[in-house]
C-alpha cells in the first residue's frame, strides 16, 4: 500500500518527526548500527491486520507477520525490538526514517520505484496480490461488475491505483485507512473494497463478505531503511537466515496457510 501527503502536511510533519529522533543511538553487539542502543526501533502504521495489529498481551504490544518477521530479525541481531505506531504517509515518504523516529518501516509496504528514490529496501519478503471484497449476495462478481457502483480504496495504495486503471466506471471512493474502509461497507456506503488479498481476507474470516476476485499484481513487501542505511545488508542477511533455518516458513504457515 502507499498514501500520499500535501506539501504543507509533510512540512508540518517533518517539523513534527524532527523533534521526535533519538539521540540515544548506538550498535548492536554486532556493530549494527541503531537509532537507540540495544534496540532495533521499528515503525509501522497500525492496525493492518494480518500484518499488524495491538496486541497488549505480547512483549513488544502488538502482533502480526511483520512484528514476527521484525521480532525474528531484532532476535538476530541480539537487539531488543521497539515498535512505534506511526503514520504510513510518513514512512512512505522517508520522513520518519530521515528523522531518526525508527531504523526501520515494516508496515506491508510495496517496493516500488517511486518509493526507491527516497528508499532503502530490504529484499521483498512478501508477496502480494490485490482483491475485491463485497457483500455475501451482492451481485458484484467480478471488477467488470464495479460499473455504476461504489468501491472503497486507500489512499494513495496500489489498490487504489489499480482500481483506476482496471474499474474506470466505478465510483471510486477514498478513504484514509483500512479500519474506515471496512466501516464504510458494513455500513452499506460503499458497494466493495478493492486492496491488498491478505487484508480483504482478514475481512472475510469475520463473516457476511466474501472475496470475489484477486489480482496478480506482482507486488512485493519490503521493509523500508534509510537511504544509504547500513542496516539493509544485516536485515537481508537475516532474512536469509530465516528462510533457510525454516523460520520464515514458519511465520508464514502462521498468518497465511490454508486448510485442504
Amino acid at each position: 500500500m502507499k498514501r500520499t501527503l500535501t506539501a504543507v502536511t509533510a512540512s508540518l510533519l517533518a517539523l513534527s518527526l524532527a523533534g521526535c529522533g533519538s539521540d540515544d543511538s548506538g550498535k548492536s553487539a554486532s556493530g549494527v548500527p541503531v537509532i537507540a542502543s540495544g534496540k532495533l526501533t521499528v515503525c509501522s502504521d497500525v492496525p493492518y491486520p494480518p500484518f499488524e495489529d495491538f496486541d497488549d498481551t505480547s512483549d513488544s504490544g502488538f502482533k502480526g507477520f511483520d512484528i514476527d518477521v521484525v521480532q525474528a530479525i531484532a532476535d538476530g541481531l541480539d537487539l531488543e525490538l521497539s515498535v512505534q505506531d506511526s503514520s504510513f504517509d510518513a514512512l512512505q515518504s522517508g520522513q520518519a526514517l530521515n528523522a531518526g523516529q525508527c531504523d526501520m518501516a515494516a508496515s506491508a509496504m510495496t517496493i516500488t520505484d517511486d518509493r526507491k528514490k527516497a528508499l532503502d529496501f530490504s529484499e521483498g519478503y512478501y508477496d502480494s496480490e490485490q482483491s475485491l471484497l463485497v457483500p455475501e449476495g451482492s451481485d458484484i462478481a467480478d471488477i467488470a461488475g464495479l460499473a455504476g457502483k461504489k468501491v472503497g480504496v486507500q489512499q494513495g495504495t496500489t489498490g487504489k491505483s489499480y482500481t483506476e486503471e482496471n474499474a474506470p466506471d466505478a465510483e471510486i471512493v477514498t478513504f484514509p485507512s483500512d479500519a474506515e474502509m471496512f466501516q464504510a461497507i458494513k455500513a452499506g456506503q460503499v458497494d466493495a473494497l478493492l486492496q491488498d488479498l491478505p487484508v480483504n481476507l482478514d475481512h472475510e474470516k469475520g463473516g457476511g463478505f466474501t472475496v470475489v476476485e484477486t489480482y496478480k499484481t506482482d507486488e512485493q513487501y519490503g521493509l523500508a531503511m534509510k537511504k544509504g542505511s547500513k542496516l539493509v545488508d544485516s536485515v537481508n542477511e537475516q532474512l536469509t537466515t530465516m528462510r533457510d533455518d525454516g523460520s520464515y516458513d514458519e511465520i508464514y504457515n502462521t498468518y497465511f496457510a490454508t486448510s485442504e
